[in-house]
């Protein structure tokens, strides 16, 4: 062989019959580096070190012959690309369809021209260099699409964040209300899935979906009056019913986005929190009255969630009260005001409550 060409592509030659390779690589030898084996057990042990453009191999050969030696290649993701020709003295359409079923890309009847033989390398050559031009130019494309992709999903969560930490601080003078909100219902319902509880429902949650969505529980509380939402003494009668509505306000707001978008699961989780996290297990709680297992397991986790976050929190018509205080009147509502058995996983993970509350 003569001088490796930087520039020229590689060909492995396969064929016990030294004649045949002489011939082969005279023909190619100038145009391509060259590299001959005569048997198929030399190319799979030089395939573990080098890794050629194109593989000419011969179908009869002892030991190992070409059905084998391709089977080998095409196994092996390291080489399952390369492109193979069969060089072969058998001209039946059995062998030929054998050979094109088990991976080449061509069956080249010896004896053969050299001329041809080039030609044929060629055409294959060029047609491999455009495969890989458009895989790659798919890939390309593919991460672009996906760039651009997280910078409108960042986008919308940078929206997302900002329009909930608005109404957050609307009515949460020490702020963190929905970063803890988050928080603790990852704890908590992971707690949940653990336990194997309401494994109808919980086998369905995206976990990472439904804790992002609990931004938008109280996203209703935009349509309430500062003067009501502010409001350092108790509220009437009519002032609550007010407060009331930001529950459905909520539901509505995220039925408007459902309608302008096809992102839905989130939505859907959303609008469980928003329109469910002030119903009680007894019935006693709004806007629907919904009693017991009426209420979907998300919505009754938010329900302590929430009330343990308000309790804890120092808001304008009340001081923070202890965690201890705050387990103790979530214990107070088991049964009534809480699902009992999310009561009982609360109170298993409270310490971790604590600690995201500090």
């Amino acid at each position: 062989m003569q001088s490796p060409c930087m520039e020229c592509k590689t060909i492995f030659i396969v064929d016990d019959d030294m004649t045949n390779l002489t011939v082969g690589a005279e023909a190619l030898t100038g145009f391509y580096n060259v590299f001959t084996f005569n048997s198929g057990r030399l190319l799979l042990k030089r395939l573990e070190k080098q890794i050629p453009d194109m593989i000419l191999l011969d179908v009869e050969m002892p030991e190992m012959n070409g059905y084998e030696v391709i089977r080998h290649i095409k196994g092996k993701s390291e080489t399952s690309n390369i492109p193979v020709v069969f060089l072969t003295a058998r001209s039946d359409g059995d062998s030929e369809l054998e050979g094109l079923s088990l991976g080449a890309i061509d069956y080249i009847i010896k004896p053969f021209s050299p001329p041809l033989l080039r030609k044929r390398i060629e055409v294959h050559l060029l047609v491999e260099s455009q495969k890989r031009e458009l895989q790659e130019f798919n890939n390309n494309l593919l991460a672009m699409v996906d760039a651009k992709t997280n910078t409108v999903v960042e986008l919308q969560n940078a929206i997302l964040n900002t329009m909930t930490k608005l109404v957050d601080r609307r009515d949460d003078i020490t702020g963190g209300h929905i970063e803890r909100t988050q928080r603790y219902m990852h704890v908590l319902l992971k707690t949940i899935i653990e336990s194997g509880l309401y494994q109808d429902e919980a086998l369905s949650w995206d976990l990472d979906l439904v804790v992002h969505s609990t931004q938008l529980h109280d996203i209703g509380k935009i349509a309430i009056r500062d003067s009501i939402l502010l409001k350092p003494g108790k509220l009437t009668a009519e002032e609550f019913d007010k407060i009331k509505t930001h529950t459905t306000v909520g539901e509505d707001v995220i039925q408007e986005i459902e309608r302008n978008t096809s992102e839905h699961k989130f939505l859907e989780y959303a609008k469980i929190f928003a329109a469910t996290h002030h119903e009680k297990w007894d019935g006693s709680g709004y806007p629907r009255g919904l009693k017991g297992e009426e209420t979907p397991v998300l919505g009754r986790t938010m329900a302590i969630i929430d009330v343990y976050d308000a309790l804890v929190s120092e808001r304008p018509y009340k001081k923070a009260y202890s965690h201890e205080e705050a387990v103790a009147i979530i214990i107070q509502g088991k049964g009534t005001h809480f699902d009992p058995t999310i009561v009982d996983l609360f109170l298993s993970v409270s310490n971790k409550f604590s600690c995201i509350s500090k």
